[in-house]
């Protein structure tokens, strides 16, 4: 539990790799905003794997189930009464998943907030949120800018002016598309996958700090602590100790 309040609460949840949630619901709604990591999402909207920057609301009784992919999935969980928020903010519909865009870089921003928002900045956050993100048309992203992201996971010391060509896409164009197709840059991305890659060995191993830093393709362990501080907000000794509040066990 991060932070508590008279009806609401925002918590980080951490799920190990390859790991299952079963099928739940939540009394209260609840908003969950992606951290690092990727993972199944089944709900009665149907399957979604999500990777990146995104948001899914619940409302109270919502059922829905988790399967975590490789390197594990950690979210940040704000749980509320409807009348703590406001009942006119909240969507209609049972589920609601905003994936990338300009939804995404919002949910980045409010997952960061949740960290040190007093109750009434949170609550006005929230309300925010959900009031510009309703507004934002859902689109799916060209193939490239899938193509990119996949590269980036197999390789983040590559530079833009290297994904443009092999997008076959002008450089100075595919950043600002990029961004806004995903919610993130494409530097912001190459390090969330280092720090993900990190984050999995640190829970899952007792791997030594410098051979992690090297096989998730930091610079070196100081690389690694400012990466893990600015991604993360804590470091990687932190985030190692954090294997005692996992989720869920190994499927």
């Amino acid at each position: 539990m991060l932070r508590s309040f008279t009806g609401a609460s925002v918590r980080r949840v951490i799920d190990r790799s390859q790991a299952c949630v079963p099928e739940h619901a939540h009394d209260w709604p609840v908003l969950s905003l992606f951290v690092i990591g990727s993972y199944l999402n089944e709900t009665e909207a149907g399957e979604k794997f999500i990777s990146g920057p995104s948001a899914v609301f619940y409302r109270g009784g919502a059922a829905h189930r988790n399967t975590i992919a490789a390197f594990g999935f950690e979210q940040i969980e704000i749980e509320f009464d409807p009348s703590w928020l406001g009942r006119e903010s909240l969507p209609t519909v049972p589920v609601t998943q905003w994936i990338g865009g300009a939804a995404g870089a919002q949910a980045r921003c409010l997952a960061q907030a949740c960290d040190y928002a007093s109750e009434t900045g949170l609550r006005a956050a929230v309300q925010r949120f959900f009031r510009r993100a309703s507004r934002q048309p859902q689109r799916e992203p060209p193939g490239w800018i899938g193509a990119i992201t996949r590269r980036l996971s197999e390789d983040t010391t590559l530079r833009i002016a290297d994904l443009a060509r092999e997008a076959s896409r002008h450089p100075s164009w595919v950043g600002a598309a990029y961004r806004d197709a995903t919610g993130e840059r494409v530097q912001e991305t190459a390090a969330r996958f280092r720090v993900q890659r990190a984050a999995r060995l640190l829970r899952e191993t007792n791997q030594a700090y410098a051979s992690i830093a090297q096989e998730a393709g930091f610079c070196d362990q100081s690389h690694m602590n400012r990466t893990f501080r600015r991604v993360l907000s804590r470091s990687p000794a932190a985030v190692r100790e954090e294997r005692r509040e996992f989720r869920q066990l190994r499927s």
